[in-house]
């Protein structure tokens, strides 16, 4: 079984002048869950922490799944102890992240047990094959989606070269420059482009 999960949290996301930062936070997470929802042949799933599980719960349908986890690693976890075989997790601040980009992560679980989506640092995505190997276990026990060098450590924790493929990168909206990355020809990410274009922000 496939499945997306999106790890909210609450940083390192920062609203652009005149926007409500909670507000920015939840459009991006609702447009990158959005996007997981929409693709074929997945089960899309919502990660939050405890504290943010209520906010979680109220951007899903009824009955969708929504974990409690801090971590990929934590949301591997739970979705091995479901029954689930390969996983991509996703960063909740990437509302324009092409499907395409999501389907790349699943091809090259067919060579390798892990791949990356690489952002300019960090991840904006992580793709496995359940169950984990102890080498990728390990390593993602002190890492999460931000930690700067994330690839090189998956890497470097491997038995063996080719075991974490690296597909295209893609952007994230961490600063209030960022927001100059989206495209508006890109299909996708409703919630934000309609909060960019409130009159508040005039």
């Amino acid at each position: 079984m496939r499945h997306v999960a999106v790890l909210a949290g609450r940083g390192p996301a920062q609203a652009p002048p005149g926007v409500d930062p909670d507000a920015w936070r939840l459009a991006l997470l609702e447009d990158v869950y959005e996007l997981a929802e929409s693709l074929d042949q997945v089960t899309a799933v919502m990660a939050a922490p405890a504290a943010l599980r209520a906010e979680a719960e109220a951007l899903t349908w009824p009955g969708a799944p929504v974990l409690t986890a801090r971590t990929p690693l934590e949301v591997l976890e739970a979705l091995a102890a479901g029954g689930a075989t390969e996983v991509v997790v996703l960063v909740p601040d990437a509302p324009d992240l092409p499907g395409l980009l999501v389907g790349k992560l699943f091809r090259a679980l067919a060579t390798a047990p892990a791949a990356v989506c690489p952002a300019p640092e960090g991840l904006v995505a992580l793709a496995v094959r359940l169950p984990l190997p102890a080498w990728l276990a390990g390593a993602l026990a002190g890492l999460t989606l931000q930690t700067p060098d994330a690839l090189a450590r998956l890497r470097a924790a491997a038995d063996f070269p080719g075991q974490v493929q690296r597909t295209p990168g893609w952007h994230r909206l961490r600063a209030p420059a960022d927001v100059h990355l989206l495209d508006p020809g890109l299909e996708g990410w409703e919630n934000t482009r309609l909060l960019l274009s409130t009159p508040a922000r005039a």
